[in-house]
């Protein structure tokens, strides 16, 4: 199966497929190395509610077979609420060009919350990967990245890019609301 490189995560191309006919198509990613490809199958997957220990190891064999062409979207671990952040993100959308960025940041709880992940919302001019690092280095951090941050959630908000700075305020306090109502814990957002 071929997909189109721009083909982002929400659109969900292999919804209309069977749970075996995706790990077929998984199975044939791994083989040729193809991190795109594979990447949309395990998406798919984690949406429809997959074993967290089965989407785990799933990525770790992608990681393996073609690290360097796993987009960025894809997370490195299994997160329960990934697909919840999907849902609740798509209820934005952007209207016009911008420099401005949302970013999700996944954070770990579980020494201290039943819930063991919550998420940091944030808005930025730097890319979601450049604004996490300059959290981790203590540039501008919240605390709360600093401490917990775990990684970047890309996918759900891809559609939220370079977006204009008025919009991404009012995006970020609404998305962060939205995500809280959801029954996500949520640091940020303001």
């Amino acid at each position: 199966m071929r997909l189109a490189k721009k083909t982002k995560p929400a659109q969900r191309p292999l919804r209309a497929k069977s749970a075996a006919e995706i790990q077929s198509l998984l199975q044939k990613a791994l083989t040729s190395g193809n991190g795109f490809v594979g990447a949309h199958c395990i998406h798919e997957l984690w949406m429809r509610g997959e074993m967290a220990i089965n989407i785990d190891t799933m990525l770790e064999r992608l990681w393996k077979a073609g690290g360097e062409t796993v987009p960025d979207w894809l997370p490195m671990r299994h997160n329960e609420i990934l697909p919840v952040l999907y849902e609740v993100a798509a209820q934005f959308s952007r209207s016009g060009k911008g420099l401005a960025n949302i970013y999700l940041v996944l954070l770990d709880y579980s020494d201290s919350r039943s819930d063991p992940h919550g998420v940091y919302v944030g808005m930025s001019s730097y890319s979601a990967s450049e604004r996490f690092d300059q959290h981790k280095a203590g540039i501008r951090a919240a605390g709360s990245v600093l401490k917990r941050g775990i990684e970047v959630l890309t996918g759900p908000v891809l559609h939220l890019q370079k977006i204009k700075r008025s919009e991404a305020e009012r995006i970020e306090v609404q998305l962060a609301e939205a995500l809280t109502g959801a029954g996500i814990f949520v640091q940020g957002g303001h």
